[in-house]
């Protein structure tokens, strides 16, 4: 597979030219990839970056995001350019000059509102920046004639540690590799104890070990640079600055596990990103790092490609990315058996992301006791934050694990904080109570996502724009998330609009254990941690949007027989309900 005939890629040119995918271009695509026709069409049908009709001449997806989303500077910035350009939310104007929506986060959560632009992110949005868009696209002025500051993407650093410290030349950390060998930089790699960065701690050594004895026609290694998960950003500043050392821990997992080929899985939401990585590539392919007999090495060739995704928060999950990477819907697989054994084309495959990678990349070149120097036993070396929300320095933040929530909300400038949501959506929404817990995989666990709101906010709406995110984000593949998320964001609805009785945050209880227990993968494992969580420290912001009724109708009965009011053409009051009936 090369990057320019993967499918993901040849639907994107196409989206580009044409503003959408139509029922033609997929045959075609399918006949030029001797691919079945259905599998194409569903590739369409589920990625969010793929249209089936035509999107305006300026496509603008604003993200929805607790902290860098349309509402997050107090205006509703979305609805005010919709309203400016004469264009229905979620359509396309009639001229098709543009065309607005929603997206989920688009990892600019240190930027203030966001949004993408033809697949472009423009940052820190105010309604005087809206006035002058709004301005530019009825003159049909092209993006590159657009102000160049307001696409400027800067990296907030505000604490670097162990890995952000630590300075590598290319090459370093696989010389020290070969000199050490296959096994020892395993044994060095499994002493160091690094566990995933992704959120589920799983030992790397562990997994590359677990690999390396799989039998197998070949084997691969993926990294996942999908970062989705509102509010964590980390990847794109390590995508940015730390690409070598990214593609060094990738080469050195090959060399470990025997591997010829790797992946690099782009979120689609940093496709910007995408010339400066084939930049780093072509320059360690140059300084031979990359390719055939790499460092002189007769039996040592490896080389890399990049996937870029097409806007789905669930091929952040590995094996649902494996499954993008084959060209199909990210719909998580059954395990076992799992990646290292069966993972891309049904071969083992080492899935790990961006800091872990990277992580490694330094443990070859400096040793294990280097790294387990900081930390806890349990949970060595440092964590990568993003921190966003109501805060004086939102941005890039690099602790030993052991650190404490408070220790961090001090040094990033929060007070008056109501609660923190650590691991994004998914992750721990804590309150006061638990601010002296320590950031650890044996505590309080993160893939990165450090959101925090202050006591003016309301965190009931938090709860519902999280229940709202992961019903949108469901794959849809088994009934208990596909079914539960939407029942989940339902009641809340209800409650959200003051119609909830005290049996509703039961049955939102009772929901949520379901959607958690019997869902198919992590997305709806976690889906119900914010509602559950919020049932439990912050119960009272339930109970003061309740009715005093012990039960209340889900639905409005005369407001749903609007519809076939419409369809009768019988609208007079005879046709509705007597007040109090419904």
């Amino acid at each position: 597979m090369t990057e320019h005939l993967h499918l993901l890629h040849i639907l994107h040119e196409l989206q580009q030219k044409h503003r959408y995918i139509s029922e033609k271009s997929i045959c075609e695509v399918a006949a030029q990839l001797s691919l079945p026709v259905s599998q194409v069409r569903a590739v369409v049908a589920f990625y969010a970056f793929f249209y089936s009709t035509p999107c305006g001449h300026y496509h603008i997806l604003f993200s929805n995001c607790t902290s860098c989303g349309y509402r997050a500077g107090g205006t509703d910035l979305l609805r005010l350019l919709s309203q400016k350009l004469s264009v229905n939310i979620g359509q396309t104007r009639k001229d098709e000059q543009v065309s607005i929506d929603e997206t989920s986060c688009i990892g600019m959560c240190d930027h203030g509102p966001s949004l993408l632009i033809n697949g472009v992110p423009l940052v820190h949005l105010d309604a005087e920046k809206i006035e002058q868009m709004a301005t530019l696209i009825e003159a049909d002025k092209p993006l590159n004639g657009w102000p160049p500051a307001w696409f400027h993407v800067k990296d907030h650093i505000y604490k670097r540690g162990l890995l952000l410290d630590s300075s590598l030349s290319a090459g370093d950390g696989l010389r020290a590799t070969l000199t050490r060998g296959r096994e020892g930089t395993l044994t060095e790699i499994i002493q160091s104890k690094l566990r995933g960065r992704g959120g589920a701690g799983f030992s790397t050594g562990l997994k590359w070990r677990l690999c390396q004895q799989a039998a197998g026609e070949a084997h691969y290694v993926v990294c996942n640079a999908d970062e989705g998960e509102p509010g964590t950003f980390k990847d794109r500043m390590l995508l940015q600055q730390h690409a070598d050392a990214l593609c060094e821990g990738m080469t050195i997992c090959a060399y470990v596990i025997g591997a010829y080929q790797g992946f690099i899985y782009l979120r689609g939401e940093y496709r910007y990103l995408l010339p400066h990585l084939q930049a780093t590539l072509m320059h360690r392919r140059k300084l031979g790092l990359l390719g055939t007999a790499i460092l002189g090495q007769t039996e040592f060739d490896f080389d890399i490609d990049i996937v870029v995704g097409a806007g789905a928060y669930i091929c952040g999950e590995e094996s649902a990315l494996i499954e993008s990477l084959e060209g199909k819907p990210g719909i998580p697989r059954s395990r076992p058996p799992f990646p290292v054994a069966h993972g891309y084309l049904g071969q083992p495959t080492v899935v790990n992301n961006v800091e872990t990678l990277i992580a490694a990349t330094h443990i070859a070149c400096k040793g294990s006791a280097w790294f387990t120097a900081l930390g806890t036993p349990a949970s060595t070396g440092s964590k990568l934050l993003s921190i966003s929300g109501d805060c004086a320095a939102p941005g890039i933040y690099e602790y030993p694990f052991g650190i404490t929530i408070q220790q961090i909300l001090d040094e990033c400038g929060a007070v008056n904080v109501q609660a923190v949501q650590v691991g994004g959506p998914a992750g721990t929404l804590l309150d006061q109570t638990a601010f002296n817990r320590q950031l650890a995989f044996e505590d309080v666990g993160t893939g990165g996502s450090f959101m925090i709101f202050n006591q003016e906010r309301d965190i009931l709406t938090i709860i519902h724009q999280f229940a709202a995110f992961f019903a949108h984000e469901s794959c849809g593949f088994c009934t208990p998330c596909r079914v539960g998320t939407i029942l989940l964001k339902q009641g809340l609805d209800k409650i959200m609009i003051g119609q909830g009785a005290r049996n509703d945050m039961a049955e939102l209880q009772r929901v949520s254990e379901l959607v958690r227990r019997y869902s198919h993968c992590g997305l709806g494992h976690t889906a119900a941690n914010p509602i559950l969580d919020g049932l439990q420290y912050f119960s009272q912001a339930f109970e003061q949007r309740l009715t005093p009724y012990d039960f209340t109708a889900r639905f409005k009965l005369d407001a749903a027989l609007q519809e076939a009011r419409q369809l009768t053409r019988h609208d007079g009051k005879e046709a509705h309900l007597e007040q109090g009936q419904d």
